[in-house]
């Protein structure tokens, strides 16, 4: 049985090479097929895979990094936030279409905010990322911008829109994260607004074309510590109800939270209940 066995092995390993063979060559015919049909790289897949945002919350921004304002004047960064919460956005002022709406889109998240004054609370201060942007584009963008400002004292005081050289756009952006890329006469660029604390550190990142004004409510307060707007109880309650969610990259409500607050209402009613009921016997005994 065993000496039969032995060439029986052999016979089939020998019968099995040209299937081996013919496997082999199939499998590298159809790998080579498949990436001629694959062809080139899209450079369009190249280009939005080197856009993007590498969060650096806590982080801080260059407060002494020096830029231009829409007047040509030389302002220091931390002068213009002037220790307030702020959100920061970095766009370009050329941009045909995406970043104007972008901004006219913030600017009407901030009117509905309600307890929150862009003219009291907060700023907003808008970066070009286009090293060779002119003051004149900057000027037109503004103008723009803060004329549709209303019931805003200083419309270029609270939304500054700022100019830099290569070297200090390279230097803001890369402490926030921000990667972007010339393409053509355009840059893409990530749809991002970053709140800062009023020391200038990264407090959240808020992505999107547009706001949603809880979102960004409630990251000012987050970045101010409860220290904004018109009622510091409330605004304590809101930071024990919503956090926010990374993964959806928005507050949502706290479940835990409230369940506790919900527990913690709960045992003062019947605590009062009690108390009531307690009176009421002594009173009639």
């Amino acid at each position: 049985m065993d000496g039969q066995g032995v060439p029986c092995e052999g016979y089939s390993v020998r019968r099995a090479w040209p299937l081996l063979f013919f496997c082999a060559v199939a499998v590298s015919l159809s790998q080579g097929a498949w990436a001629h049909v694959q062809g080139p790289q899209d450079p369009q897949d190249e280009i939005l895979r080197s856009i993007g945002v590498d969060e650096k919350l806590g982080a801080g921004v260059p407060l002494d990094l020096i830029l231009r304002d829409q007047d040509g004047s030389a302002v220091r960064l931390g002068d213009v936030l002037a220790g307030r919460p702020a959100v920061l956005t970095l766009n370009y002022f050329t941009c045909p279409m995406l970043c104007p709406v972008t901004l006219r889109n913030l600017l009407g998240t901030v009117e509905r905010l309600g307890g929150i004054s862009l003219a009291r609370d907060f700023r907003i201060v808008t970066v070009s990322i286009d090293p060779d942007e002119r003051i004149e584009t900057a000027r037109d963008r503004a103008k723009e911008i803060q004329a549709l400002m209303k019931g805003v004292g200083d419309p270029a005081s609270r939304w500054p829109f700022l100019i830099g050289g290569k070297h200090e756009i390279r230097e803001l952006t890369g402490a926030v994260g921000i990667r972007y890329r010339k393409v053509g006469a355009e840059f893409a660029h990530p749809d991002v607004a970053v709140v800062l604390t009023p020391e200038g550190r990264i407090s959240r990142y808020l992505y999107g074309v547009e706001q949603d004004p809880r979102d960004l409510k409630l990251a000012l307060i987050e970045a101010a510590g409860g220290r904004i707007g018109e009622s510091a109880a409330m605004n304590r309650v809101l930071l024990f109800c919503f956090h926010y969610d990374p993964v959806e990259k928005k507050y949502a409500l706290y479940a835990r939270n409230i369940m506790k607050a919900g527990g913690v209402l709960t045992l003062a009613f019947l605590a009062s209940m009690y108390l009531a009921l307690w009176m009421g016997r002594k009173r009639t005994s």
